[in-house]
């Protein structure tokens, strides 16, 4: 038993220190990596066995980890903070605190979070959004699910808004869940400044647990006080529309992003194919004093699942849901991979801006594509005839 023990932290150890280089190519939008930042094997062996022999004479895992993914993210004093949606072979999900001083490689999960118990009817949680808000707090919004109390079916499941704050990322004050006139909250944000001297949101307003309906996309909300969360208006921001990677529905991901051009946000888009529903990140820019006006929006997705990425639990996903940017204008994405292990893409904030507002947008219709593009072509032939005609002379 003892020397299974020490086996199992030689491994876990090996893992914490394994680098993670940056895959080679790309789009020059963002740097992708060999591998995952975390996944279930990161679960630290304390967390998942029984060290006791009295207790566990065979050396069993009694508490094992299916996945680790969807994960809010934080920079703070030179180190980067995940709180990770840790689920359960029994498919409950709880919240972790991870955190490295490097945005790609070396995250230890410190412990997990025990958030106050105060929702009685509350079954599972998941997908924390972090706000570091002028306010002081340091904000968790993530979605609080339970069983849909008017639908016998015994799979309908009902999503609310949850909210948590705290000061140092260990001890958390719940507030009331969020209420709307939605019939069901997800993927809700907090900017991290008041707007018009009251709290601004994102939500995502939705007839059920699954599918968006009526809700016509990611909107903007204001809240009068936090300790008792009410809207009552949502403006429509991000609006799906057909045949665009936000057709079936959207969703705030990372917590918007303050910079000297307006706010930058990346959310997830979402179709329906032949294989299922397809997930996506796009990003897109709303003005700094008016958040619910978009002033950029590239056109069509700023990250896909690729190769392996798209297998998992739920091939076909990439989700983020965390972000962070250090004082030397870094982004650190953080995004879950098929629901099943959490990547990280890195860009600037300079990059990430040219990106935004120098991309075109999507024109709508097929036609209107192929002209973007020839557009494209004819100038970058243009380009090399003058570049070829400088050598000659």
């Amino acid at each position: 038993m003892i020397k299974a023990i020490q086996n199992l932290q030689r491994e876990y150890e090996q893992l914490i220190a394994r680098p993670n280089a940056p895959i080679e190519g790309g789009n020059g939008i963002y740097q992708r990596y060999e591998h995952p930042v975390l996944m279930r094997d990161h679960i630290p062996p304390t967390w998942r066995f029984d060290f006791d022999p009295d207790t566990n004479p065979h050396g069993l895992e009694r508490l094992g980890v299916n996945a680790c993914f969807n994960s809010g993210a934080i920079y703070l004093g030179g180190t980067y903070y995940l709180v990770v949606r840790v689920e359960g072979n029994d498919r409950k999900s709880f919240f972790a605190l991870a955190s490295s001083t490097q945005p790609a490689e070396g995250f230890r999960f410190l412990r997990p979070l025990a958030l106050p118990d105060t929702q009685p009817e509350e079954v599972n949680v998941y997908d924390m959004r972090l706000t570091q808000h002028e306010d002081g707090w340091i904000y968790g919004l993530f979605c609080s699910e339970s069983k849909d109390p008017d639908d016998p079916d015994i799979s309908a499941a009902f999503a609310a808004c949850g909210i948590v704050r705290t000061k140092d990322l260990l001890t958390w004050e719940r507030l009331p869940n969020l209420k709307s006139r939605s019939p069901q909250q997800r993927n809700v944000v907090l900017f991290p400044k008041k707007v018009q001297g009251k709290y601004a949101l994102f939500t995502r307003p939705q007839d059920g647990f699954i599918q968006a309906g009526s809700g016509g996309g990611i909107c903007f909300a204001l809240c009068d006080d936090i300790e008792h969360p009410v809207i009552d208006e949502e403006r429509l921001v991000s609006p799906r529309r057909y045949h665009q990677i936000t057709e079936g529905k959207n969703g705030a991901g990372a917590t918007p992003i303050e910079t000297p051009r307006g706010w930058l946000h990346i959310a997830h888009g979402v179709r329906n194919t032949a294989a299922g529903l397809r997930y996506v990140l796009y990003a897109f820019m709303t003005d700094l004093d008016e958040p619910w006006r978009v002033t950029a929006e590239p056109s069509g997705y700023f990250l896909a699942p690729m190769g392996s990425e798209r297998v998992g639990d739920v091939s076909n996903v990439a989700f983020s849901n965390g972000a962070a940017i250090n004082e030397k204008g870094e982004v650190a994405i953080y995004y879950a991979a098929s629901d099943t292990r959490l990547h990280v893409a890195t860009s600037t904030l300079e990059i990430l801006l040219d990106y935004a507002f120098n991309t075109p947008r999507d024109p709508g219709r097929s036609p209107d594509c192929v002209k973007q593009r020839m557009d494209l072509i004819r100038r970058n032939e243009a380009f090399l005839a003058r570049e070829a005609g400088s050598a000659d002379a």
